[in-house]
């Protein structure tokens, strides 16, 4: 049985949703759950809640990683934290995978320096999965590493090609590199030196993307780094958000619109099933000697719910095994 540790004190609504998450999981998956935290409150809300009692169990975590805290600082200071401990229980295979919903920055902090990166790869990527018309898509890297090198950029492809073969079951994916045109004469030094290196492989690299063709379907894996990707995330987010309330307050003035979206609402939640984030769970932080999927900071107890879910997938299918051995073959070893 696959053995997953999940940060209770991670999130907006930490522990509860958290362990709401974890319940609702260990009834759906075949999996054992550890929740790694301040045990007393964890406790007071398993306590509320129907969960298969074998598949859960609690290491206690005397210390927090605040959203706003410092990742690397944070790190080295609370060596006692829900992050730091489940980490520890990651590196010496007591879990098989590691979720948080906590401070992002703390999780990458800890596992560069707790785990390292698999062979060949110098900087870990987040892979955010989002939906198209068509299909979903991976953009990589949404915010691990700010300031990558044109060598970054194709270990991302790399990573992000391996997961949407074995993750998303794409037979031959679509690589492209998100620029300011599809040019090549297009884009900074590091984008055209990271193009010329992905030509050289044996990816289905396509060239450079624009922002606009991300949303079409026609490209499985968006690589970017993670300065950029986190800005599109965050703007991908906010558009969302606020297209649905531009689209409630205009169905809600008169009533005949208000008869339509009546009418309309299966095709409403439709739509709004596959624009949830929670429907993906989180985003495997990819690269690293370990499996680890970090989960929106907002996330409800069905985000978590898939985010096991992810984390599941990722053991079950070797993703990191197969990504060493894409690291192989593009470097000709």
């Amino acid at each position: 049985m696959i053995k997953v540790a999940l940060d209770a004190m991670g999130g907006d609504r930490a522990p509860r949703v958290i362990v709401e998450g974890a319940a609702w999981a260990s009834q759906t998956f075949d999996c054992h759950i550890v929740l790694v935290g301040k045990e007393r409150n964890i406790k007071k809300f398993l306590d509320k809640t129907d969960y298969v009692k074998d598949k859960i169990s609690v290491v206690p975590a005397t210390e927090v990683i605040e959203m706003g805290e410092p990742g690397a600082l944070s790190v080295r200071r609370k060596k006692n934290s829900s992050i730091s401990i489940g980490i520890d229980m990651l590196k010496k295979k007591e879990v098989d995978a590691f979720i948080s919903a906590g401070n992002t920055g703390a999780v990458v902090c800890a596992a560069m320096l707790k785990l390292r990166t698999l062979p060949g790869i110098e900087r870990p990527g987040i892979g955010i999965i989002f939906p198209t018309p068509k299909k979903p898509c991976m953009m990589i890297d949404a915010g691990a590493n700010i300031d990558a090198k044109a060598m970054h950029l194709l270990h991302y492809g790399i990573m992000g090609s391996v997961y949407s073969k074995y993750i998303l079951g794409r037979d031959n994916p679509t690589v492209g590199i998100l620029n300011i045109g599809q040019e090549e004469s297009k884009g900074t030094e590091v984008i055209k030196e990271a193009r010329s290196f992905f030509e050289k492989t044996n990816l289905n690299f396509i060239g450079n993307i624009e922002a606009r063709d991300v949303f079409t379907g026609k490209i499985d894996v968006v690589v970017t780094d993670g300065f950029v990707g986190n800005i599109v995330l965050k703007v991908m987010e906010s558009f969302a958000d606020a297209s649905s309330r531009f689209l409630k307050e205009e169905l809600t003035k008169r009533l005949l619109p208000k008869i339509g979206a009546i009418l309309s609402l299966p095709v409403y939640r439709a739509i709004r099933k596959k624009i949830d984030y929670s429907e993906y769970g989180g985003a495997p932080l990819l690269g690293i000697d370990g499996r680890i999927i970090i989960a929106h900071g907002s996330s409800n107890a069905k985000a978590i719910k898939s985010a096991v879910r992810a984390a599941s997938e990722y053991v079950a299918q070797k993703l990191n095994q197969h990504i060493i051995e894409g690291m192989e073959v593009v470097s000709g070893r």
